[in-house]
Formats: structure tokens, sequence, C-alpha cells
């Protein structure tokens, strides 16, 4: 009949609005951290800021954000390797390429002199290669890929989206302030030389989705342009194509 109510579809039972808000703390907390309310932005504010206590406290604290905001790993770029054999291996031989094309044929066109004056003192100084190794291998390599590339790629491509003209943007925008970072100590051929390896590093970035093999390279051409500096090879390597 019409009128019986047993012949009428179930419907789903209202949950009442106070029900609905009432997430757990810890979800609350962590939607708080994702989003870019005044919490978002202190958090943002404090890991940009943690390099200042000492390095690479800003990564780690990405890392604590990204366990407490609850954001997936593959979001920042750790996502384990398909071989982990060829991710060593070729991050590896492409940081060690890129420093040579770097030193030899880039900032020699940029007009760059062939040695690295702020860190000449390097040459031959067995006892600093300790720090220096650590500064390029965590601060740099585990450092900044984390920072300015895993996390600053997620952050902006929130408010940004994840479109082409949004990747390059936050390529190039990611890449000019990586550069400008290295100016208080290197200078402009610094910022020169990070501004285009932020490029590099950041278009991988953004095609793959990968860190790990941007870390290892990172890592790779930082090493080798210690090493040239150790043994005095800047100057060489610097004439190898312009002499």
């Amino acid at each position: 009949m019409p009128g019986d109510a047993s012949k009428l579809p179930e419907q789903a039972p209202r949950v009442p609005d106070q029900t609905r808000a009432a997430l757990p703390s810890d979800d609350r907390f962590a939607e708080s951290l994702r989003r870019f309310g005044p919490i978002g932005i202190f958090t943002i504010l404090v890991i940009l800021a943690g390099n200042v206590i000492f390095v690479p406290l800003s990564a780690i604290l990405v890392l604590i954000w990204v366990r407490w905001s609850h954001t997936p790993w593959s979001e920042i770029g750790y996502v384990r390797p398909r071989n982990w054999t060829a991710t060593v291996f070729g991050g590896v031989v492409f940081g060690i390429a890129l420093k040579f094309v770097m030193k030899s044929i880039v900032m020699p066109l940029l007009g760059a002199a062939p040695i690295n004056q702020p860190f000449h003192y390097l040459a031959g100084n067995t006892a600093a290669l300790p720090g220096a190794m650590y500064a390029m291998i965590v601060g740099a390599g585990f450092g900044e890929e984390t920072v300015f590339r895993g996390y600053m790629f997620e952050r902006l491509g929130k408010i940004f989206g994840r479109g082409v003209w949004a990747k390059a943007f936050i390529v190039l925008f990611t890449s000019v302030w990586f550069g400008l970072n290295h100016y208080g100590l290197q200078g402009l051929a610094g910022v020169e030389q990070a501004t285009i390896t932020g490029l590099v590093f950041g278009t991988i970035f953004a095609v793959t989705g990968r860190i790990w093999m941007l870390m290892i390279a990172h890592a790779a051409f930082d090493v080798t342009a210690l090493a040239l500096i150790y043994w005095n090879l800047e100057s060489k390597v610097a004439h190898l194509v312009f002499k």
C-alpha cells in the first residue's frame, strides 16, 4: 500500500552535529598542523628556523611534522626505491658528474673564480675534514633535500596545486630560495651555483616525487667539491674546457 512505511527505503541515521565535530584530539591537532592557520604557519616558521640552532634540525623537525600531522611519507618524497643499489650508484654518479659540469663549464661561463675562496681553508686541512664531511652529507644531502625539496614542495603544492605550471613555479621558487640561502657564506657565485643545482634537483623531484636519489646526488656533489678543494684541483678542473 502507498502508505505502508515498511515499503519505504531505509534512510541513513542522521549524525548529530556535535558528534561529527568531536574528532579525537590528536586528529584535530594533526589537521591544524597540515592547514595554514595560526598553528600551521607557526610550525612552518619553527621548522625553517631550526638550522639556526644546529644543522640539520630543520630536517629533523620536518620528519616530526610528518609524523604528528599524519602526512603520508610519500608526500615529502620518502618513497622506498625499487632498487637501492641502482639508486645509490645512480645518485653518486649523477652528483659527481653534475659537479664537474658545473665547475668546468657552467661556472666559468658565469665568470666565477676558479677557486672557491670561502672554503679554500679546507685545502690540505685534514683536521677539518670530519666537520666538512658531516656538513656535506648530513647537512646538505639529508637536511637541504628534506627541507627544500620534500617539505617545501609538499607545503607549496597544497597552496598552488599539482598541475604542470604549479610545479614549474614551485621548482623556480624553491631554487631561487635555495640559492639565496647560500649568499651569506659564498656570495654571488654560491647563489648562482646553488640556484642552478636547485633547478636540476627540483625538476627531478617534481617529475619523480622521490627524494632518496637526490639526497645521495646532493651529498656526492658536495663531497666532490670538497675533494677538489682538499687536493687543490679546483683551478685545474675549472680550466678543463676553457683554458
